[in-house]
């Protein structure tokens, strides 16, 4: 029997990935717990607020999802960190890292706003780069901003139950840094209301002359994008017969490399300023309870910092942290806490 066991364990192993991306731990994201279908092959990341379909080769997201209310938005807002970082769950050769986007030219704009968390965990989480895709600077900051991500969190204020957006980018207009992160051509925004039964979409090309168009229909963004968001709204009939291509939501999935293994559960950044015994005794206690399945440590300067605390957590929790020196691009507008150091932990 034991050999049979090996075997079961080999078959579940050479799954490929697509087979996997369920978000199990996050399906209450989505409407009617309905996960999209698309073409592209990604990883599924569940945030504590929302949740990402990322590509490993365009190393931005394929989409992000949250489900927002009128009481969240309205809800006092966590001071914004504007601290980024690489996404530790993933497998380094697929992240975007964040010496990609220095010097490019480029935003890293969010998919997720960070406007839209209300919590501090939320808040940190959204300035994962998993969470970020090269904008346009212009596009970004002002008619993405202003006559996108502003009037779609009014629209919520006012509605009467929950609504669900989903954000993401198509298209390729080059890359940046050595990972080569996908530009995209457009960038776009899918907002549904369940309780009118309404969606619409904006289409922004990602450039920074880009004039504001008016709203598509939820049938022009599922062709656009290849994306079938499974929303109960009719997007016209389909022919049966018509080949699927990459565009096509009805296209089958790509296989992920099935030597790639899958990296989910929850994760939250703690920052360390300097040296705390209260948050490190909290960290303890959860690995020890069972309750962290791994913790990474990202530094910019502060190498002792981050060595002082790996250290009490292999010979306290018993857990070997790891290393990752992540120093943010200078920015004229963004000050970092180049001493920080943060535990990024991720969760069974």
């Amino acid at each position: 029997m034991q050999w049979l066991a090996k075997l079961l364990l080999f078959s579940v192993l050479c799954l490929p990935l697509s087979a996997f991306a369920l978000f199990e731990q996050c399906k209450d994201l989505f409407p009617a717990q309905q996960i999209p279908s698309t073409a592209q092959a990604g990883r599924d990341l569940c945030f504590d607020d929302f949740a990402i379909y990322y590509s490993p080769i365009d190393k931005k997201p394929i989409y992000a999802v949250e489900r927002l209310n009128g009481e969240q938005l309205q809800a006092p807002h966590p001071r914004r960190t504007n601290q980024f970082y690489e996404e530790a769950r993933l497998p380094f050769q697929e992240r975007a890292l964040l010496a990609d986007y220095r010097g490019s030219g480029y935003d890293r704009g969010h998919n997720v706003p960070a406007g839209d968390m209300t919590h501090e965990r939320g808040m940190a989480q959204s300035f994962s780069l998993a969470n970020m895709m090269p904008q346009a600077r212009q596009n970004n900051q002002g008619i993405w901003s202003k006559r996108v991500e502003e009037p779609t969190r009014m629209y919520i204020k006012r509605a009467q139950a929950d609504v669900y957006v989903f954000t993401g980018s198509v298209g390729q207009a080059g890359s940046i840094g050595k990972g080569k992160v996908t530009i995209p051509t457009h960038i776009y925004k899918l907002v549904y209301d369940p309780t009118k039964k309404t969606a619409w979409g904006y289409w922004v090309e990602n450039t920074d002359e880009t004039q504001m168009s008016p709203p598509i229909s939820y049938a022009e963004l599922v062709q656009k994008t290849g994306i079938d968001f499974h929303l109960p709204i009719d997007i016209g009939d389909r022919n049966p017969k018509e080949p699927s291509t990459p565009n096509s939501p009805n296209a089958q999935p790509k296989k992920l490399p099935t030597d790639s293994k899958q990296f989910v559960g929850g994760w939250y950044p703690i920052f360390f300023d300097q040296y705390s015994p209260e948050k490190v005794a909290a960290l303890i206690s959860n690995i020890k309870a069972g309750k962290v399945a791994s913790v990474q440590i990202q530094y910019d300067r502060n190498l002792e910092l981050a060595q002082q605390l790996a250290q009490e957590i292999q010979t306290q929790g018993l857990m070997q942290a790891t290393l990752s020196q992540s120093s943010p691009p200078d920015s004229p507008t963004v000050s970092y806490e180049r001493n920080r150091v943060t535990a990024i932990v991720r969760s069974k």
